[in-house]
């Protein structure tokens, strides 16, 4: 019966540890990465970045990798073609829609990765 005692109390400690912070919805305030949040999303933060606060995202010294394609900013951390936020001599933390658009690759490629905010000039 102890033993039972011992474990409910630990899963209990364990559940209240798994909290999670609620995300910053109010409007037109700066969320944690620089960007502007709207406000408007229904609860959703959306944040915008501009050419100043994405060149923080540039994958070197731990920060995460991030690229803007078509206004949209895409999360390449984890994509091995980024490692160290370079690919084939382009570099995250930039508006990459140029070059995108003369790549090999189609809009599938851009489906696959998740879209962590908006990007205006």
């Amino acid at each position: 019966m102890k033993k039972y005692v011992v474990l409910l109390s630990l899963l209990m400690l364990l559940g209240a540890c798994t909290a999670t912070a609620k995300p910053n919805t109010d409007p037109g305030t700066t969320d944690q990465t620089g960007g502007q949040t709207d406000g408007q999303t229904g609860g959703q933060t959306v944040t915008e970045y501009s050419t100043k606060t994405l060149s923080a995202f540039n994958g070197k010294n731990g920060a995460k990798a991030y690229i803007a394609v078509s206004g949209k900013v895409y999360d390449v951390t984890n994509v091995a073609q980024w490692k160290n936020g370079g690919h084939k001599g382009y570099t995250a933390g930039v508006d990459l829609t140029a070059a995108f658009a003369n790549s090999p690759h189609t809009a599938s490629l851009l489906a696959t990765l998740e879209v962590v905010g908006s990007f205006v000039k």
